[in-house]
């Protein structure tokens, strides 16, 4: 799977280089961005801020009080019925544009968890570990402005879709894993560090909207 992703993102950025025109410009734009994943599926947080100077693309961003638990877990925190709360995950990006609209960037990230029972209060009598990880990967954006042509504020409107893969480099958990006693299951249970994607994974799909706004730098 981590095969195809590059392949395809490497067909993407070979079509969208060819595809751009000599006299595509590039403005010096400042984004502020919301993202909708966070607060549809994980009750939470995110805010985005983006500088693209010329070719290049800079970014902050910052997601807080995420919870995943019920159906929002799989695998061994479902068998295990525990819940997640993420306090914040944050980091910046470094990218470059093949378009005026497509860009991919390289992004150092933190992310805290906490792990809980499910059903209980997140409190410290109720926590089973908490710890930081670390990860680097990349990601691919695009950015839409659905009313780019009009001659109002409405043109600085801004949809970005992104696709990340964000492997886990390093946890604060010894050997990546935590030891405990489930209350749950009656049985010592093993909970390895998280991944920051879907479904436990590091592949992260989004949308985020917000608004541009157009310095006039030409390329």
């Amino acid at each position: 799977m981590k095969n195809t992703l590059m392949v395809t993102l490497l067909m993407l950025t070979f079509y969208y280089t060819k595809a751009q025109t000599a006299t595509e410009e590039y403005p010096t734009r400042i984004n502020i961005l919301f993202g909708l994943n966070q607060p549809l599926l994980a009750e939470g947080f995110n805010i985005e801020g983006n500088l693209f100077y010329k070719r290049w693309v800079f970014d902050y961003s910052h997601g807080v009080s995420l919870d995943f638990s019920g159906d929002t877990v799989t695998g061994e925190l479902e068998d295990q019925n525990l819940a997640v709360h993420i306090p914040f995950t944050t980091g910046f990006g470094i990218g470059y544009q093949f378009t005026n609209w497509f860009n991919i960037r390289v992004e150092p990230k933190w992310h805290r968890f906490e792990i809980y029972p499910d059903g209980t209060a997140q409190n410290n009598s109720n926590l089973i570990v908490d710890y930081t990880t670390f990860t680097l990967g990349v990601g691919a954006y695009v950015n839409w402005l659905p009313f780019k042509n009009r001659e109002n504020f409405l043109q600085g409107i801004m949809v970005s879709p992104s696709v990340r893969f964000w492997p886990r480099l390093s946890s604060t958990l010894d050997d990546e894993k935590f030891v405990y006693e489930n209350s749950f299951t009656g049985n010592t249970e093993t909970h390895n560090a998280m991944d920051a994607g879907i479904a436990n994974s590091p592949f992260i799909f989004n949308i985020s909207v917000g608004y541009s706004f157009d310095f006039n730098s030409k390329k």
